[in-house]
């Protein structure tokens, strides 16, 4: 490699490095930041990749994560991130998992992160299973144990059911879709009523429900910036179109349960799941009288562990949506004995 072309990589990974870093400061100290939309400018915790391919008719790129550890075991892990998260909010679980041997993969989803956001596509959780099954196979996984957070456990579960000889156990963290909310009687809001919600994120929105859902009205330096990563994209140039994408992200979440399907699981699948989350898609927009019911986790963890076949509920009493962001030490330790020997 020329020395010219040395220099600027250094010159990069130091930027890159030097970014990140700053977001690890206290939320006072910081400036805002404004990011692209496909997240340029914000600093990912490992080197990213590119896997680029044509689907419904477009050029796209998918985003990773592809960490090798230093003493391979001979398996991998697949990591797929929520509605509001990204796969650089997989560091503390890429990194207990790397050191005992696993490869990870940790994917963006098309549509999320620093990944296209195409103006017109539609999703659905067969299309982004299939188009992660195509990455995997383009870097030599045929088969992994498939790990989905929040929404990312409703497409895990989507993956399983369709290629069922290429994953070797689901663990699903957290996983939203554990309930029909439509059939609860949440009303339907459409794309173009979830375009003009998400139009009005801020900071301050997002950190106020984060503190509540994800971590039990509690609230650490370290969780500012994963607030301020998807803020980032909304004071940016591509506001509109994260917005919009993110209105469609919505309305496939809410038309296509996967509850239904849980006997038909035929893999080992562990449940890790903090009891005092209370996610539940559009539940401020359901009749007043219906919304206690709603995201009621402890009953939904025990109704998903009957309904999954040969299921293993490991679940955590005091955390909320992100048990391996809120107590990673706890998390890990349940993760890392839970998965298959």
């Amino acid at each position: 490699m020329p020395a010219s072309t040395r220099a600027l990589s250094f010159m990069r990974s130091a930027v890159l490095g030097a970014a990140f870093a700053s977001l690890l400061l206290p939320a006072q100290a910081q400036e805002e930041p404004v990011y692209g939309p496909e997240l340029e400018g914000f600093a990912y915790p490992e080197p990213t990749q590119q896997y680029r391919f044509r689907s419904q008719g477009q050029d796209l790129q998918m985003t990773y994560l592809d960490v090798k550890p230093a003493k391979p075991n001979g398996r991998a892990v697949v990591l797929l991130h929520g509605k509001n998260f990204c796969g650089a909010t997989w560091a503390g679980t890429i990194k207990a998992l790397s050191q005992a041997g696993y490869r990870v993969v940790a994917p963006d989803q098309i549509g999320f992160c620093k990944s296209t956001k195409p103006a017109h596509y539609q999703y659905s959780f067969q299309q982004l299973a299939d188009n992660t099954r195509a990455l995997l196979e383009s870097i030599g996984i045929k088969k992994a144990i498939v790990m989905g957070h929040s929404t990312g456990g409703m497409l895990a579960v989507r993956y399983g059911l369709m290629f069922p000889q290429q994953t070797e156990q689901l663990v699903l963290v957290n996983p939203i879709g554990l309930e029909d909310w439509k059939a609860l009687g949440v009303p339907s809001l459409g794309v173009d009523k979830w375009y003009q919600r998400e139009l009005q994120t801020t900071a301050e929105r997002i950190r106020d429900y984060e503190k509540a859902t994800y971590y039990v009205n509690q609230w650490k330096p370290e969780y500012e910036p994963w607030v301020q990563m998807l803020a980032g994209m909304y004071r940016g140039p591509g506001k509109q179109i994260v917005a919009w994408n993110s209105a469609l992200l919505y309305d496939m979440i809410y038309t296509q349960p996967v509850v239904y399907e849980f006997p038909q699981i035929a893999m080992p699948t562990l449940l890790l799941i903090g009891l005092k989350d209370t996610t539940a898609i559009g539940k401020d927009a359901a009749p007043e009288a219906i919304r206690p019911k709603l995201g009621n986790y402890p009953e939904l963890a025990r109704r998903t562990a009957k309904a999954i076949p040969g299921s293993t509920l490991v679940s955590f009493p005091e955390l909320g949506h992100a048990p391996q962001m809120q107590d990673p030490e706890a998390f890990h330790q349940a993760l890392l004995k839970g998965l298959l020997r």
